[in-house]
């Protein structure tokens, strides 16, 4: 593990995201909740949110921070109507206030929720594409802000 015992703390945050590409008729029954497991979006928000708890035991060199703040917003950004895709927009956000970021806790919550989503309907559609998991932003710490552009 890098050595963080030298750094003084300060207010990190992180925001991922990623998204499901799945049929129209599994957005609709995400939508409707009926789903044969229950409210998938609720699960996998508490997915989510659990798994930045979890990243230091899931990624060998992570270190365990304390994790103060998450927000998980799933999206359905628009779409064409005679489009038979739809596509899901899960993001993250995590602040915590250490002697590290928490890009790796934002972006594992966002492969877990992704993954939940895709668990609760695989019976349905499992044809789920789970794509772009990526970093958007991140502030704090000594390399200081990034954004993608």
């Amino acid at each position: 593990m890098v050595d963080v015992s030298g750094k003084q703390s300060s207010i990190r945050e992180a925001l991922a995201v990623g998204e499901l590409l799945m049929h129209v008729s599994t957005a609709r029954l995400i939508l409707a909740g009926n789903a044969d497991k229950g409210d998938v979006l609720g699960v996998a928000r508490l997915a989510a949110i659990q798994a930045t708890k979890s990243t230091h035991l899931l990624i060998p060199l992570c270190h365990a921070i304390p994790v103060e703040s998450v927000t998980v917003v799933f999206t359905w950004p628009d779409q064409e109507s005679n489009s038979e895709q739809a596509v899901l927009r899960c993001e993250v956000r995590v602040r915590t206030s250490a002697k590290t970021g928490v890009e790796m806790e934002a972006l594992t919550a966002v492969s877990i929720g992704c993954l939940t989503v895709y668990d609760m309907v695989k019976a349905v559609d499992r044809g789920i594409q789970i794509r772009t998991i990526q970093l958007l932003e991140k502030s704090g710490g000594k390399s200081g802000d990034f954004r993608r552009s």
